[in-house]
Formats: C-alpha cells, structure tokens, sequence
C-alpha cells in the first residue's frame, strides 16, 4: 500500500524560506515520478514541481527560481526547498507518486496525474 507523508509545513514571513519532505512507503520509490502540488485558501490546485526518477525536474512558472525539488532514494524521501515565500504562496502542499516511468518527465502540468497523494502539509506565509 502506497503511503506518502509530508512534513516541514509552518508560518513564516514574507521572504522567508521553508524545507518539506515527503517520506515514502509501500513501494520501489526510486522507480517513481514524484510531485508537489497545492491547493490554495481558494480552492486552486496547482502543480507545483515535478522529479522523474532518472532526476529530471520541471516546475511551474510562478516558482521563478525560488523552489527546488530533490529526492533520496536511500531515505524514500522527496523534499521541496521553497526560498523568498510570497503570502501568495500559502497553501496547502501536498506530494504525490506515480509508478508510470516518464509519466511527467519535462512536464510540471502533469503532476495533477499522479496516482498517489499525500495529506498535505500547510504553509502560511505572513506579509
């Protein structure tokens, strides 16, 4: 049973940076596709990142530069480095597994395709 749990989810200021990681279980890990995706206060769910497990990564436009997603295969766990958050940037943030290989290589607006899906991890960014 494929299980993902995120973590490293908090209140920070405007400019400031977070880490979160999503510890995996239930499967072969390093053959996955992993994402990061979001729902906003709104409703929105958007694509965040994604890393194909030849270490491909694509990420949506409105990172700018300011995020990073990598992974450990040894500790089945995928992290996301956000830098310079914007109040713009709160939401919830969840990670996400998929067993297609090539399933989301180059393309951040596959992530939403994922299988799998974590509960999430929130982040509030105070201006």
């Amino acid at each position: 049973q494929v299980q993902l749990v995120e973590s490293g989810g908090g209140s920070v200021q405007a400019g400031g940076s977070l880490k979160l990681s999503c510890v995996a279980s239930g499967y072969s890990y390093s053959s996955y596709t992993m994402a990061w995706l979001r729902q906003t206060p709104g409703g929105q769910r958007e694509a965040v990142a994604v890393i194909d497990d030849g270490g491909s990564r694509s990420f949506a436009p409105f990172t700018k530069g300011r995020f990073a997603i990598s992974k450990d295969n040894a500790k089945n766990t995928t992290y996301l480095q956000m830098n310079s958050l914007e109040p713009e940037d709160a939401a919830m943030y969840c990670c996400a597994a998929d067993p297609r290989r090539g399933m989301a290589t180059g393309s951040w607006t596959r992530a939403d395709k994922c299988q799998y899906w974590g509960p999430g991890t929130r982040v509030s960014v105070s201006s």
